[in-house]
């Protein structure tokens, strides 16, 4: 099987193309960076942006399946920016795919694609797209996976999965800004810290991924279909939050503001940081106060009935393998 990877040298990226090397696929990135360590594990790597055509149609060239995980991530920055890479991007990516007869095209989404602010307790795939936004992100992400959706036909099938908090081993994302924060005494509880989230341990991530693309055929159950994916362990935010600052031996967050305030203060520096033009990110935004204290967790029935989904790394389990990761790659101390 030859396989494309946009975002190869992601977290999620070269994690999947990792497993679908030991699956012996024949496995090729599309990234914007250079990621020797690819191609030495015998990874083809094509560097290009992601709405150029030429490098795109090159990329997808004589593939059985595309996996698009590349994405501009985070919560600050231009529309145009966003909407260049998660949207045209896409749109880039499926136009090639369609040109060359690619027949099976898995996209990465997310579940804040229907994060409208409030509490998402349990809600399945029958949830809408939220109607406002608090970021560029998700919004072009939303876009981005409804054009997926719509391309699914009889010649190309299309998927999109929505893994929530990817984490784990090798994160480059999530926890390094945890563990910033925190250390630079920065990080704050927001709200009462009783709002509940599933995250996804990187593993579980990678094989939801495989198990859709093993399902995926043109008019299959799960072609032209969204799906939620967690770890299926809705957990108290702050605790998480707290047994990762744990394994890297930092100390609980012990300094809290009212979900309120956050929103207020959040307002203000979005506010403040546009006006200056300031390109890097505010210290809080209306996004991360309300994702910081509202409850976001999802039903994950139809993936494990659909695609056979099963996570097999439990949160504690994952926490281990994380305290292993620290103790062998941080420094010690002077």
């Amino acid at each position: 099987m030859r396989v494309l990877v946009t975002g190869g040298g992601g977290f999620l990226g070269s994690a999947l193309a990792r497993q679908l090397l030991a699956r012996g696929a024949q496995v090729r990135s599309l990234s914007r960076g250079n990621y020797p360590e690819l191609a030495r594990l015998g990874i083809e790597t094509i560097r290009g942006d992601i709405c150029d055509p030429m490098a795109v149609a090159k990329a997808v060239n004589g593939c059985d399946i595309v996996f698009h995980t590349a994405a501009k991530a985070g919560i600050w920055g231009s529309w145009r920016d966003y909407f260049r890479t998660n949207v045209l991007g896409t749109r880039t990516l499926l136009e090639a795919c369609r040109r060359l007869n690619v027949p099976r095209f898995v996209f990465t989404s997310s579940p804040s694609v229907v994060f409208n602010g409030g509490d998402a307790a349990g809600i399945d795939e029958s949830a809408p797209y939220a109607r406002r936004f608090l970021a560029h992100y998700p919004a072009t992400k939303a876009l981005a996976e409804q054009e997926v959706l719509a391309a699914n036909d009889a010649r190309m099938a299309t998927v999109a999965l929505r893994p929530h908090l990817v984490w784990g081993p090798g994160d480059n994302h999530l926890l390094p800004r945890i563990l910033s924060k925190a250390r630079s005494g920065q990080l704050r509880r927001v709200g009462n810290g009783q709002n509940r989230v599933d995250t996804v341990y990187i593993d579980n991530a990678v094989d939801a991924h495989l198990l859709a693309a093993d399902r995926l055929v043109p008019g299959s159950a799960v072609a032209g279909k969204a799906y939620f994916i967690g770890n299926g362990e809705p957990i108290a935010l702050w605790w998480f939050i707290n047994q990762i600052l744990a394994v890297a031996d930092l100390p609980p967050v012990r300094q809290s503001i009212s979900s309120a305030r956050a929103y207020l203060v959040g307002f203000v520096f979005e506010t403040m940081y546009r006006i200056l033009r300031r390109p890097e990110e505010p210290p809080m935004t209306r996004f991360v106060a309300r994702q910081l204290s509202r409850s976001h967790w999802y039903d994950l029935t139809a993936a494990r009935k659909e695609l056979g989904y099963v996570p097999r790394v439990s949160v504690a389990e994952g926490l281990n393998r994380l305290r292993e990761y620290f103790v062998a790659t941080m420094p010690a101390p002077a």
